[in-house]
């Protein structure tokens, strides 16, 4: 057994009592979008989560354990991402990348957004032309420093 043996597990038990990831957040007490990435393997949970998560998705004992255990982070198969969703965010990012870099660095200097100290949030914006996906990411700012 590993981590993608736990993380199939989950999204099969999902698929199987028809949940949703926000009604399985708020049993967790944190929000879908870090209960989601914890769930597909990409985020850690400390015991009393991992047991919350262990209920909902009829895990073992040692199916919890492994929700425990920092990941290796990353989980794309490939380098180019060939599900249309996830290659969208790559197309954003090859089109509009060094728009945002640019941005960044001349309102806050020489740094980078942080991927660790993060959150996102992700809402259905209505639209009379068609709904839209409202993506909020917030990071917080590190400069490099001089030594």
């Amino acid at each position: 057994m590993n981590r993608n043996d736990v993380t199939e597990k989950i999204i099969a038990t999902k698929v199987g009592k028809g949940l949703k990831w926000e009604d399985i957040a708020r049993q967790v007490g944190l929000s879908k979008e870090w209960v989601t990435a914890g769930c597909l393997g990409q985020m850690t949970f400390d015991a009393a989560q991992a047991a919350r998560l262990a209920a909902i998705f009829d895990l073992t004992p040692e199916e919890a354990k492994w929700l425990q255990v920092v990941p290796y982070k990353g989980s794309l198969p490939t380098p180019v991402p060939t599900d249309p969703l996830i290659y969208r965010w790559y197309e954003v990012v090859s089109v509009y990348g060094t728009t945002i870099k640019e941005l960044i660095h001349e309102e806050f200097g020489d740094g980078i957004m942080s991927a660790i100290d993060f959150s996102m949030d992700i809402q259905r914006e209505a639209d009379p032309k068609g709904d839209r996906v409202n993506v909020v990411l917030s990071g917080k700012f590190l400069p490099y420093k001089a030594y």
